[in-house]
């Protein structure tokens, strides 16, 4: 299963950037809908497109492999 770390990267700025960081501003930065974030955020095994993935990095400047992570099915890091 793939997982999204959209949480662990919000938490990560606001901690770097001393404030709070909502979707809405993430919405606004990366032009992905509010409710796809919140998707992409919350819902388990959600299939969001390349598109996606390319501005999330782009608006967190970070690696996929820090956005996006394999978890093999079955395992503790599923739940």
């Amino acid at each position: 299963m793939i997982r999204f770390r959209l949480k662990e990267l919000l938490a990560n700025k606001e901690y770097q950037d001393g404030r709070v960081i909502t979707l809405s501003e993430v919405s606004a930065g990366t032009g992905i809908h509010r409710a796809t974030l919140s998707k992409i955020a919350n819902e388990r095994g959600y299939n969001t497109g390349t598109d996606n993935l390319d501005r999330l990095c782009a608006f967190f400047s970070c690696e996929i492999q820090e956005l996006v992570q394999y978890v093999p099915n079955g395992t503790n890091e599923e739940k």
